[in-house]
């Protein structure tokens, strides 16, 4: 394993460290890794916040910003934070008008998420949960619960974001928050398995010829070993999977992400991305916003995640709303 890092010890806090550097306009570092907007939004707004291991970048930092995150929360490598960790986050993001809590669903995360809950509960905070859980490989459709979170978290961020910076109520947000969350579906795919940036360990591995649809964020077990496919042919297996399990019809509009999981190169996205248009253009629906690019990874994992988000003209209009985070410009 090759890394540019110096003493593994100290890889979280030089990593918050350098990345506060870059953006300090737009972020500030403060204690306990939180990391928070550097100006904060106007009082009386709802805020967002959200937790997740290092190991991941630009997820979940770089979502902090004008539009979108107010505030996250950074653990070790691929672990939670602590739950004290996100009550400091929640108060200093807190803004007079309640706080969004957007939690991916993996077992520490929900973990840490429901400590905190019952710490601002007890603090008389206005706090709302919401659990992100689009994968479609780690649990039937009538389980939810077991499915993971996976890029579909982006889209949550972003239209909850807006709708909290255009001034609706911490009810509104959250109701907008809970149906983007119904309304999204993710596919994942691995090529290799990216190892642990300290250790160097890694969980599985994935022979030269094969592939594993719907692999978990970090290489879990669970989903299908196969031999490597083409693009299309790729493609042409997830696509169906994710329309089926939203109930995409024809006239249907929606926004696709491609989120590269680390070592997948944009060719191959761009790539993957063609074909994903001439099946939607065949059934007759229609990609009416898009997004490729890294944004939920895992070190050096080779893979990509397949998202597709149903919009209607009120959930347009917060996707296109500004924002400004490091990582998400519009």
């Amino acid at each position: 394993m090759k890394k540019m890092i110096n003493k593994p010890e100290n890889i979280v806090n030089e990593l918050l460290e350098g990345f506060s550097m870059a953006f300090s306009d737009i972020i500030k570092l403060n204690d306990n890794r939180i990391i928070t907007r550097a100006t904060p939004k106007a009082k009386g707004k709802v805020a967002l916040v959200s937790l997740g291991g290092s190991g991941h970048e630009p997820a979940l930092i770089g979502f902090v910003g004008h539009g979108m995150l107010d505030a996250t929360v950074h653990g070790e490598i691929f672990a939670a934070p602590a739950p004290n960790r996100c009550v400091d986050a929640i108060k200093l993001a807190d803004r007079g008008a309640g706080v969004l809590f957007l939690v991916l669903n993996h077992t520490g995360d929900v973990l840490t998420a429901n400590y905190t809950m019952e710490m601002v509960k007890k603090q008389g905070l206005n706090v709302r949960m919401v659990l992100i859980n689009d994968d479609i490989a780690s649990g039937p459709k009538e389980k939810p619960e077991e499915r993971r979170g996976m890029v579909g978290i982006l889209p949550v961020i972003k239209i909850a974001g807006a709708a909290a910076e255009s001034g609706l109520s911490i009810d509104e947000v959250f109701d907008i928050a809970q149906l983007v969350t119904r309304n999204t579906r993710t596919l994942s795919v691995g090529f290799t398995i990216a190892t642990h940036p300290v250790t160097g360990m890694t969980i599985s591995t994935i022979s030269e010829n094969e592939m594993i649809m719907g692999m978990g964020q970090h290489g879990e077990a669970g989903g299908n070993l196969m031999a490597m496919r083409s693009a299309d042919g790729t493609a042409d297996q997830m696509l169906p999977q994710l329309i089926e399990d939203l109930g995409v019809k024809a006239k249907d509009q929606l926004l696709v992400i491609l989120n590269g999981s680390g070592a997948t190169t944009l060719m191959e996205l761009f790539i993957i991305f063609r074909r994903i248009r001439q099946i939607l253009e065949k059934e007759n629906i229609k990609v009416i916003r898009n997004k490729i690019g890294e944004f939920l990874t895992t070190q050096e994992q080779a893979g990509f995640q397949m998202n597709i988000t149903k919009l209607d003209a009120p959930l347009i209009d917060f996707w296109d709303f500004h924002c400004g985070a490091p990582y998400f410009v519009m």
